[in-house]
């Protein structure tokens, strides 16, 4: 066998050797796999059609009886009496400088007052005087409802029964309102005042300057002093 032997050229089966194929990795030389279809593409929503978060998502839960308390003098229940009476009271201009509202709990009394401080401070686009005609868009409404507003302010006499919690009031109500029509006080539970904070109060009480109004609802068992 010399090294011009022609069996010695390659192997018998080159002859039935199929090439591989350039166009695929297929090591046997296999026909590329067809490639897959590219996904349709998916129609977005239209902007109208997308649900929009609920809009009271992140808020603070609230009960049903901060939720629903009236915003209005018709919707207090039960109180046509005392409605009809402020009413003719703001029609005729005869509006008293101080409230007192008694009743069991529950009746609308802290409500009621700030309903008071509301139609004393009742400015709109038609309306620009002490009116109980109220409306969600009124100027001071808002504020008052939330108790935020710099010229009404509430004092829970329960917690603050000395004469130096009613200091405040006697030096700030010498001062005109800020943004307001008048200054309104709000003396929650006004019946746990002591003798002593009554006495320092009677006088602001009986003889406001003009420019302020007060409000204090005690409790029906209460006494007045």
């Amino acid at each position: 066998m010399t090294d011009s032997d022609p069996n010695l050229d390659g192997p018998p089966w080159d002859e039935d050797v199929v090439e591989r194929d350039e166009n695929t990795d297929d090591m046997f030389g296999a026909p590329a796999a067809a490639p897959e279809p590219p996904p349709a593409p998916v129609a977005a929503a239209p902007v109208e059609a997308r649900a929009e978060p609920a809009a009271e998502d992140g808020a603070a839960y609230q009960v049903l009886a901060r939720k629903y308390r009236p915003r209005t003098f018709e919707d207090l229940i039960g109180q046509e009496a005392m409605v009809r009476t402020l009413t003719n009271a703001f029609a005729t201009g005869r509006i008293a400088h101080a409230f007192m509202l008694t009743g069991v709990r529950g009746v609308g009394k802290t409500t009621t007052a700030r309903l008071l401080a509301r139609a004393l401070n009742n400015e709109t686009d038609a309306i620009d005087k002490p009116s109980l005609a109220l409306t969600a868009h009124g100027r001071h409404d808002a504020a008052i409802m939330a108790g935020q507003h710099m010229d009404v302010m509430e004092m829970d006499a329960a917690s603050h029964t000395g004469v130096n919690d009613i200091r405040d009031i006697l030096e700030s109500v010498r001062y005109a309102p800020v943004e307001a029509r008048y200054k309104v006080y709000v003396l929650d539970e006004v019946h746990m005042l002591s003798t002593q904070a009554f006495n320092a109060l009677l006088k602001t009480l009986e003889e406001p300057p003009p420019h302020a109004k007060s409000s204090s609802p005690p409790p029906r068992s209460a006494r007045c002093r």
